[in-house]
């Protein structure tokens, strides 16, 4: 016997009865997010690398760590997508789509990928349910979206709270992590040795650290929220002023920061307890340069993600029940019987099923009631004998009249 080959580490398989889970998050998301005027859009699972380290950043620990990255055996660099905005604002470039009305809603569901530890709710290849909105600065879209994700998680059952912050425009920032990369410096001896390691490249990473010393340091760290200019800090005070009157609470985290270059103004993070440490759920934040930098013309744009195995882990959803047959087709030797009234069951749309595991008529029986079947039709050489299963009534029929006395209310 030649051994097992098991999955990669950092990936899983979709049973059944996760299915189930999975189906029930798309099947809401849609729900919510379709009669918003959000459309859905799919991009490919690889896109050129460069798609990445031009708009996710090349500093960012994405980019230097997590990237599968390939050749493709052309001399061309692709990449296995590591999140879905990039690819989402190149497929609105190349498609022309800022000639649409803004603001341009879509909305996205898929695997991504990413070469990061594994641990609870957290692998390499993982599934996202997205948003974003583009052609818009108005602060009543930054709302839209985080009521949307807040309704998402709510419906769901995920008991989150709203972390948000701003991260001001690109001069602003760029002055700032030079402020901040001078306090670093400042402090290096206390710092953890990562931090210490890209201070200049993205001193906005130390908010993030674990490390006791680190966080120390950062608690006396000079705030980008403190330093918004006047129009950012307005955008900031009508965002929170329009959650407040959708009757979303939220708190301002001056330590927030995401881990993509390309972030601007709101940023907002959902976050449970449920999950421990690791305790987002789903976030996002405004983009005002991104598609810009990807070749299109300026365009504000703002969007959120959410980790699929994040909110079943946090929701404990409970999947529906599967759907029971209306009629399950027993036989002895008449195969070819069955299979006609199989036939003709499924094109009226009921949900039937027939023995195909060479089991007894005993065993036939005792399967359908395993599955809950409504009726059991039981082809017989001169008919069809029809069992209401939960009255015990049968019936003697032609094959042509077992649909009818199933319809019948």
């Amino acid at each position: 016997m030649s051994a097992r080959i098991a999955a990669p580490r950092g990936t899983f398989d979709i049973l059944p009865e996760q299915a189930a889970q999975r189906d029930l998050v798309e099947r809401t998301a849609r729900e919510l997010l379709e009669p918003a005027g959000y459309a859905r859009i799919e991009t490919p699972a690889f896109e050129a690398t460069e798609l990445f380290e031009r708009g996710v950043g090349e500093s960012t620990d994405i980019v230097q760590k997590e990237m599968y990255s390939f050749d493709d055996g052309g001399g061309r660099s692709l990449t296995l997508r590591p999140e879905g905005t990039a690819p989402v604002c190149r497929a609105y470039v190349e498609h022309g789509m800022h000639k649409l009305p803004a603001p341009v809603r879509l909305y996205y569901l898929g695997p991504f990928f990413r070469a990061e530890r594994p641990q609870a709710g957290r692998y390499r290849e993982f599934w996202q349910v997205g948003a974003e909105a583009l052609g818009s600065d108005d602060p009543a879209v930054d709302v839209e979206l985080i009521v949307l994700l807040h309704e998402l998680l709510t419906r769901l059952g995920v008991p989150a709270r709203l972390r948000l912050a701003s991260l001001a425009n690109a001069q602003t920032r760029a002055a700032y992590r030079e402020e901040l990369a001078a306090y670093l410096h400042a402090h290096e001896p206390e710092l953890a040795e990562n931090v210490r390691s890209r201070i200049d490249l993205n001193p906005l990473r130390a908010f993030d650290s674990d490390d006791p010393g680190t966080q120390q340091v950062m608690a006396a760290a000079p705030r980008l929220i403190d330093r918004l200019d006047p129009d950012d800090a307005e955008h900031f005070v009508q965002v929170r002023g329009l959650l407040e009157l959708a009757g979303v609470a939220h708190e301002v985290d001056p330590a927030l920061v995401r881990g993509l270059d390309y972030y601007t103004r709101t940023v907002f993070e959902f976050t449970s307890e449920t999950l421990g440490a690791q305790s987002g759920v789903g976030g996002g934040g405004r983009y005002d340069g991104l598609v810009e930098l990807l070749g299109g013309p300026r365009t504000p744009g703002i969007g959120w993600a959410a980790g699929i195995e994040r909110i079943i882990l946090a929701s404990d959803l409970t999947p529906p029940t599967a759907l029971q047959p209306d009629v399950y087709i027993a036989h002895e030797d008449r195969r070819t019987a069955a299979f006609q009234l199989l036939l003709d069951l499924r094109a009226a749309g009921l949900r039937a099923e027939m023995e195909l595991a060479g089991r007894s008529l005993k065993g036939q029986l005792k399967h359908a009631e395993r599955l809950g079947a409504r009726h059991v039709a039981i082809v017989e050489p001169d008919g069809v004998r029809l069992r209401d299963r939960e009255s015990g009534a049968e019936r003697m029929l032609s094959a042509e009249a077992v649909l009818d006395h199933v319809l019948a209310p």
